[in-house]
C-alpha cells in the first residue's frame, strides 16, 4: 500500500507551474528587447558565449528537483508488512434523505447540509465501528460500502445532493431493504441502520421493510428532521410549487420514524435546530453488543523520500556544473551541439 505521511506539503507543487509560467515570461521578453538591438542572428554572433540553451537545461534540472524535494518532504511510504487484527464493533448503516423535501430550510441553512454536517461529528465520535452511506429518495443507492475508513466516509457524506438520484419521493422502504442486503456476515448481532428523513413517505411500504429488518436482527433508529409547522422547498432561488401554482410546504412526519424505529428495538429521536440527535444515538450505540472483526492492516512503512533528496542532490549538482555560457577551451566538448 502506498501513501504519503504529510500530504499537506504537496500543495507546494502549485509553484511549479507559477515558476514555469515566469521563466517563459522572462525568456520571451528577452528575446524581444535582443530585436530591438537588430537581427537575432546578428546580434547572437556578436555573443558567442551566450547558450540560451544552457540556462534552459539548467533550468529543468533545478524545477525538476524542486519538485523531487516537495514530493520527499509529503513523506511517500510502502506499506511493508500486512496484519490481521480484530476489533470489536458495531456495523452502522445511514441512510440519509436526498428528496427535495430535505432542501426546506427550517433548519439552517437547510435540512440536507444540517445533516451532513452532524453525520460528519459523528464521524469524529466513531472508533472501531464499521459504517456505510445510502442515499435515498424516490430509489434507494448505496452511496458507500461498510468500511472502517472514516475518512472516505466524511467525503462521501459531503457529495450527498437531491440532484444525485434522479427520481423524487422518499421510499423508506426501499432504503431499508438495501441496507438489510449491505451488511456483511460476520456483523450478525451488531447491525444498527440509522434513518434521517423528514418522513414524508410517498413511494412504499416501510413498515413491512423494517419487520424484515428486525427479523434480520437489525435495530432502526429513526431521525426526524424538520418542523411540524413545515416550511417551503428553496431550490435554487424559486419555491417549489404544486401543479395548481401553490407552494408546496413539507411538513415532519413523526408518527411514520417512531413507528419504524419500535418495530426492530430502535429508538426515535426528533432533531433541533441545536441538535440534530445523533450523539444520543451514539450513547444508544455504545450500549449495543459488539462484534469482533477482522481487518487487514499495514503495520509497518517503509520510508522513500531518502531516495527522492538523493536525486534532486545529484540534479542540483550537475546544475551548479554547467555554466551559463560557453567555454572557449570546452567548446569542443560542448554536449548541447548537434554535429
Amino acid at each position: 500500500m502506498f501513501r504519503f505521511a504529510s500530504p499537506e506539503w504537496l500543495y507546494l507543487l502549485i509553484l511549479i507551474p507559477l515558476l514555469i509560467g515566469i521563466y517563459l515570461w522572462a525568456t520571451r521578453n528577452y528575446r524581444r528587447r535582443l530585436t530591438q538591438f537588430g537581427n537575432p542572428e546578428t546580434v547572437g554572433g556578436l555573443m558567442p558565449e551566450a547558450s540560451p540553451k544552457r540556462i534552459r537545461h539548467k533550468f529543468v534540472l533545478c524545477i525538476t528537483a524542486l519538485a523531487l524535494l516537495v514530493v520527499a518532504a509529503a513523506r511517500p511510504q510502502f506499506g511493508a508488512k500486512l496484519k490481521e487484527v480484530s476489533r470489536e464493533g458495531i456495523e452502522l448503516m445511514l441512510a440519509v434523505d436526498v428528496s427535495n423535501s430535505m432542501l426546506a430550510q427550517d433548519f439552517q441553512p437547510n435540512r440536507l447540509e444540517r445533516t451532513k454536517y452532524a453525520i460528519g461529528r459523528l464521524l469524529g465520535n466513531l472508533n472501531q465501528d464499521h459504517v456505510g452511506l445510502i442515499a435515498f429518495a424516490g430509489d434507494a443507492y448505496v452511496q458507500l460500502p461498510i468500511t472502517a475508513d472514516y475518512v472516505t466516509a466524511r467525503n462521501f457524506t459531503n457529495q450527498l445532493s437531491p440532484d444525485m438520484v434522479s427520481k423524487q419521493g422518499t421510499a423508506i422502504g426501499a432504503a431499508i431493504d438495501l441496507a438489510i442486503n449491505s451488511f456483511s456476515s460476520q456483523s450478525k448481532g451488531s447491525r444498527v441502520l440509522v434513518i434521517v428523513s423528514d418522513g414524508e413517505n410517498h413511494e412504499d411500504d416501510p413498515f413491512s421493510a423494517a419487520q424484515r429488518a428486525a427479523e434480520k436482527g437489525i435495530a432502526i433508529y429513526t431521525i426526524g428532521i424538520g418542523t411540524p409547522e413545515g416550511a417551503p422547498i428553496r431550490i435554487g432561488n424559486d419555491f417549489l410549487k404544486d401543479s395548481d401554482g401553490n407552494m408546496v410546504v413539507t411538513k415532519l412526519d413523526e408518527a411514520s420514524l417512531e413507528k419504524i424505529a419500535l418495530q426492530t428495538g430502535g429508538a426515535y429521536i426528533r432533531s433541533t435546530p441545536q441538535s440534530l440527535g445523533l450523539q444520543e444515538i451514539v450513547d444508544k450505540i455504545n450500549e449495543t453488543e459488539k462484534t469482533r472483526f477482522k481487518t487487514s492492516v499495514y503495520e509497518e512503512y517503509n520510508e522513500q523520500y531518502q531516495y527522492l533528496i538523493a536525486i534532486s542532490l545529484l540534479l542540483l549538482l550537475l546544475e551548479i556544473l554547467i555554466i551559463s555560457r560557453k567555454n572557449r577551451l570546452l567548446a569542443r566538448f560542448n554536449i548541447f551541439t548537434r554535429k
